[in-house]
């Protein structure tokens, strides 16, 4: 394998991607210590690439805008993992969320890559709770049915809550 891995970073449009990616950067380069204001956003169209070197493994993270779902395959078959966000404040978005996760677990390019599920935005004051959030998207079926390994965490990639243990399980993936 080489020492270059991608990971794929998969989710609707508006679920906080972009913001994670430059979270994660800023952490990667300069540690976690004040993270400051959230940098603006735009909805990515087409895509981004972020590398991110952890534990002496580059990683790139590839962005695929939420709105190019329909094409998201064409991408699957170079990535090792993913990452699927999710937006818990979105109660609407849910449904919709969970059929393309299920797109992506079923894709066979992706069978032995690992996964990580983020709930987003668990800063925003109108969530649900996280046991309501995985009863609606049924994600204890979703592990129990899927062939990857899957990990669940919650997130604000605006606070910075989650953004240590991600890149731990980044880091994690990356030495396999």
């Amino acid at each position: 394998m080489s020492n270059k891995q991608t990971c794929l970073l998969l989710g609707a449009t508006g679920v906080g991607k972009t913001l994670l990616v430059k979270r994660l950067q800023m952490i990667n380069l300069h540690g976690l210590g004040e993270l400051g204001t959230p940098p603006p956003t735009l909805p990515t169209v087409g895509t981004n690439l972020t590398d991110l070197t952890l534990k002496r493994k580059k990683v790139t993270v590839r962005e695929l805008g939420g709105c190019m779902g329909p094409i998201w395959p064409s991408y699957f078959k170079d990535c090792s993992s993913v990452i699927f966000m999710v937006d818990s404040a979105n109660i609407a978005q849910v449904s919709s969320s969970c059929i393309q996760l299920l797109s992506v677990l079923s894709a066979e390019p992706l069978r032995n890559a690992s996964v990580l599920i983020l709930f987003n935005k668990r800063d925003m004051p109108c969530i649900m709770s996280l046991i309501e959030i995985k009863s609606l998207f049924r994600i204890d079926d979703i592990i129990a049915s899927a062939t990857q390994p899957i990990t669940t965490l919650e997130l604000s990639a605006r606070s910075g809550q989650g953004l240590q243990e991600v890149l731990r399980w980044l880091e994690s993936v990356a030495v396999k």
